[in-house]
């Protein structure tokens, strides 16, 4: 027998459940791309409804009144690198993109992470998930995203929140397995509720490892914005993408700067919010 013959092809059998998914269940296809369309769009016309100056100080006062001054100052000086830098527009797409990403990410792994903390069964159902999951390369998740979703900005919000999921519930159910139990047992026995205990005691005794997953689902949801761009997600992703296949290496270095200096915003901004309002000093 010739070795040649001797090969798997995926292709042969995911086609037809792909063509089946199309046929079947195209309604939901096009609710969930509407919703997803209208939620980015939505965040996108906040954000470059007013001028850029007046967007930037709202930022700069937000960020005061929430985080800290310095983050403030901080916050002011990469908004205003993205908008001297020409790619104002561009920065605004990727930040509504990355941000409805990274709640929808962190409104799925949040919960599940608590659970699966709670329950071995769930933690050992999920452990190997999540592993297949960090283990697949991030443009592997485009390619069901496109088949099912065609080109466009939702098959890329949703790889984007695929790959985002999977730091944020490992790191929620390390933080809430690693909670000491004699504070819990003290909340239990002065007679507060799970709720409250919840949420005066767990939450803010996890919160330093939760603050680390979430910045890590910031920084994976940035790391797609590239890829993103290949699909037609627009955004700083497209700019990065133009510039390479321009061989415009000025547009691809400023728009790259772009990137570094969202995801400092995204990262400051995050860190600095939890960090002012939390009762422990997180790392």
């Amino acid at each position: 027998m010739n070795l040649a013959d001797l090969h798997f092809s995926p292709g042969e059998y995911l086609a037809p459940a792909v063509d089946w998914l199309n046929r079947h269940l195209h309604g939901l296809f096009v609710v969930i791309s509407q919703v997803i369309e209208t939620v980015l769009g939505a965040v996108q016309s906040l954000l470059l409804a007013p001028h850029p100056l007046l967007l930037i100080a709202i930022v700069v006062v937000l960020a005061f009144f929430f985080a800290h001054r310095r983050v403030a100052i901080f916050a002011g000086l990469m908004l205003a690198f993205c908008l001297f830098s020409g790619l104002w527009l561009a920065s605004m797409q990727t930040i509504a993109l990355v941000s409805v990403a990274v709640l929808i990410s962190v409104a799925v792994a949040f919960p599940l992470g608590v659970l699966a903390a709670r329950v071995k069964r769930v933690d050992t159902f999920v452990t190997p998930i999540l592993n297949i999951m960090q283990i697949v390369p991030p443009w592997v998740y485009l390619i069901p995203a496109v088949m099912l979703f065609s080109l466009g900005r939702v098959p890329a919000i949703i790889a984007t929140i695929v790959y985002g999921i999977p730091p944020m519930l490992r790191l929620t159910t390390l933080a809430f397995k690693q909670l000491p139990k004699d504070l819990l047992e003290l909340g239990q026995a002065s007679g507060a509720s799970p709720r409250d205990i919840l949420f005066k005691i767990e939450l803010p005794t996890a919160a330093p490892t939760l603050l680390v997953g979430l910045n890590q689902c910031i920084l994976l949801s940035l790391a797609m914005v590239v890829l993103a761009g290949l699909v037609g997600a627009g955004g700083l992703g497209a700019e990065v993408t133009r510039g390479l296949t321009r061989m415009e290496m000025g547009l691809g270095l400023r728009a790259g700067l772009a990137i570094v200096a969202v995801a400092l915003l995204l990262d400051r901004l995050s860190r600095g919010a939890l960090q002012r309002h939390s009762p422990r000093q997180l790392a």
